[in-house]
């Protein structure tokens, strides 16, 4: 009894004294030490680690740090912030086995189905997924808190949360219902794995992008409000199986907005990612220090080598170029539209207003469901939704008592009724480049194959209304016309491929980009510049095909100058020596450009069925592209061209959102990581997030509401009606 009460009294085990571990510790090289460590393991500051000389039995000690602690022995798990007694004769090792098998940091248990906890759950019948009280079957289940854990993670970046929200009190009683064995991480912790599944994400694209041919970039600025300049740079690319890929491959401060700052940045970007060889195109605005950033890529392109020397690297964005002429266009109208805009904001400033207004709407008759909105003075489109919205309440504004008399400016008394007049021809006007906008600044389907007609259909726009018999939509026609020739007027300033993406579009023929050249220029000139696009399709075929010679068919083809049938050897009259010296010749004629050109016209000469009329121009090559190898890779590289940099301007919005006055502390490394993880991770049927209200569900609610005499207890007070 006497010797067992001794055992437990001794602080260290029999074989090691206390001053052995002091020696050991003072012994331990602590730099060798760290380089045994996983890499986001860190020792902690302050504590005494040691070493043995000899290693335990156990292996699963491999997992763990020594340490001593106020003279005792403890073990730090290597892959947590655990830490357990490691006195093997007062404790136990039983809780450090445990762990061990079980931590679900280490790799070893990534496998292992540990952290899984057994649910019992209800399966809704077919046709009740929405019910809560239908026929369901009862079956076993299974959390994974691993998986609830990369959940969160993943609705954190998609749905631009806060690393807080973790932490605060409705989420952690959410949890406690829904998961109550579910440890919520901290938002330390949080903010570590939204970097970790970055860096994850990150390897996923790198693989992708190696294995695409060529890329087309968009990339555009913007300041923050924390006042630090961000550059956005997006990769669109099409994929073997002609899918057609959007991704934000940077998101990072930059030093300045001139040209060459700007070009040097996006080459840095794409030698990081490895794919400096694989730069197509550079969609961006018109901004003289963007002529600079297309100047320096050119140079670096030609270095490496590139298509056509790098001459068609730059693409004007269209819908910056339509906003300039548009613009042009309707500060002739500036009066009506501040007089509309005011009205708006007379009525939605006030609650009382807005029922009295939606009273009036009712008495009027009025059926249509829209709801006023305000619109931003520098995006003309908002301008246009806002005009067509209020041109809807006509009437309705009429009844109220708007803001008039002295003291009022003339451009904010209550709108006449020449001015609706005014409006209603400006919407109808502005309509047209509304929907050609919204057309061409999509990014998750091709635009390029369009970009060419609908420059010719704001060219036929602005010559019908420029024969107006309203001078004043005549004047604002003519001033508009004048911006459209200041960048598209001269064909020269035009990038060829956009005539040759309209080529590439099996829907379209090279007669109808004919017909349309000689409508926008005459037949004359129309004529020629028809001829010289044909031109350059060939010869940049011609350069395709001696970059992919080795995908030239070595098989005759229908439409081929040549075609030999093997088995008409004995038919010929002399014989084999005669078939032999045709074959030679075949031979040598499917390295020319005569032959393989064959290719090209074949394609010009394709008539589609009823079938391939509906479907769209990547799923048409999908099908088809094996037989033409050549024209599929000009297709893969050049329907990739984005019209647009709406895809890196969106980016922006998601910033001014990720850093907004109550968040303006995240770093532009968290930043970047935040902002393409969620491009990264949405797919194509995930929209993004929506911070506006949809007015019509509201105004639903609203009536329920009052059905339910839920709004009993709100009372509007506004001495202004």
């Amino acid at each position: 009894m006497a010797s067992s009460q001794s055992k437990r009294s001794a602080v260290y085990s029999s074989d090691q004294t206390a001053q052995t571990l002091s020696d050991a510790a003072s012994r331990t090289n602590i730099e060798e030490l760290r380089k045994s460590l996983p890499p986001d393991k860190k020792l902690m500051e302050g504590r005494q680690y040691l070493v043995r000389k000899s290693k335990r039995k156990a292996a699963y000690w491999e997992h763990y740090l020594e340490y001593l602690e106020n003279g005792k022995l403890r073990a730090e798990c290597k892959f947590c912030e655990k830490t357990f007694v490691a006195d093997g004769n007062l404790n136990g090792s039983k809780n450090v086995k445990n762990h061990a098998e079980k931590c679900l940091c280490n790799p070893v248990n990534k496998d292992k189905g540990k952290g899984k906890q057994t649910e019992l759950l209800f399966q809704p019948g077919e046709g009740d997924k929405d019910s809560e009280d239908g026929d369901g079957k009862l079956k076993y289940g299974t959390v994974n808190l691993k998986e609830v854990r990369e959940a969160l993670i993943h609705m954190i970046i998609v749905d631009e949360l806060p690393f807080k929200h973790v932490e605060k009190a409705g989420f952690t009683y959410l949890m406690s219902v829904a998961c109550p064995r579910f440890h919520i991480p901290s938002r330390t912790t949080v903010a570590r794995d939204c970097f970790q599944l970055y860096m994850s994400e990150k390897t996923k694209l790198k693989e992708l992008l190696k294995n695409c041919q060529r890329i087309c970039v968009t990339t555009d600025t913007w300041t923050s409000i924390q006042r630090i300049n961000y550059m956005c740079i997006t990769a669109h690319f099409i994929d073997n199986d002609w899918k057609l890929h959007k991704k934000i491959i940077n998101f990072c401060p930059i030093s300045s907005h001139k040209g060459e700052a700007i070009g040097k940045a996006v080459e840095a970007c794409l030698e990081s990612w490895g794919i400096e060889d694989k730069l197509f195109t550079v969609t961006i605005d018109n901004a003289s220090s963007n002529d600079l950033a297309c100047a320096h890529l050119r140079r670096m392109v030609q270095r490496i080598g590139c298509v056509s020397d790098g001459k068609f690297l730059h693409i004007r964005c269209i819908a910056h170029i339509i906003n300039l002429i548009v613009w042009d266009g309707i500060k002739e109208h500036g009066v009506c539209i501040d007089r509309v805009r005011n009205a708006v904001k007379y009525v939605k400033n006030s609650p009382a207003r807005i029922l009295r207004f939606k009273d009036l709407v009712q008495k009027a008759n009025i059926e249509s469901k829209s709801s006023l909105s305000f619109d931003v003075p520098t995006r003309w489109n908002s301008t246009y939704t806002m005009l067509d919205t209020a041109l809807k309440f006509q009437r309705v504004f009429s009844g109220l008592s708007l803001p008039d008399g002295v003291g009022v400016k003339d451009n904010e008394r209550p709108p006449e009724s020449n001015d609706w007049k005014k409006v209603e021809r400006l919407v109808v006007f502005l309509r047209g480049f509304y929907l050609l906008t919204r057309r061409i600044s999509g990014s998750l389907y091709v635009t390029s194959n369009r970009g060419f007609f609908e420059i010719a259909a704001i060219y036929d726009m602005l010559n019908k209304w420029e024969k107006n018999v309203d001078e004043d939509f005549q004047a604002m026609a003519i001033s508009m016309k004048k911006k459209y020739d200041k960048y598209w007027g001269n064909v020269e300033k035009m990038n060829m491929l956009i005539y040759v993406a309209a080529i590439l579009d099996p829907h379209s023929e090279l007669l109808v980009v004919e017909i349309t050249l000689i409508d926008m220029y005459g037949k004359e000139k129309g004529m020629k510049l028809a001829n010289d696009v044909k031109d350059f399709s060939y010869s940049l075929f011609d350069e395709y095909r001696s970059l992919y010679s080795s995908l030239i068919p070595q098989s005759g083809q229908s439409g081929d100058p040549m075609s030999i049938d093997p088995n008409e050897d004995d038919h010929i009259g002399g014989g084999s020596d005669y078939m032999k010296s045709l074959r030679d010749r075949a031979k040598r004629l499917k390295g020319t450009g005569g032959y393989v050109r064959s290719e090209f016209e074949r394609y010009l000469n394709e008539q589609l069925g009823a079938e391939e009329e509906e479907m769209d121009a990547l799923s048409w090559w999908s099908i088809n592209g094996h037989r033409f190898p050549i024209v599929s890779r000009m297709a893969r590289d050049i329907l990739a061209i984005p019209l647009s940099t709406v895809a890196s301007e969106s980016a922006f919005s998601a910033g001014g959102r990720h850093l907004d006055p109550f968040r303006s502390s995240l770093t532009p490394k968290m930043v970047q990581t935040l902002i393409c993880t969620q491009d990264w991770l949405r797919t194509k049927g995930m929209s993004g997030v929506d911070i506006e209200e949809n007015l019509q569900e509201l105004e639903e609610l609203e009536k329920d509401f009052q059905n339910n005499n839920l709004d009993d207890d709100v009372v509007y007070v506004d001495a202004m009606i």
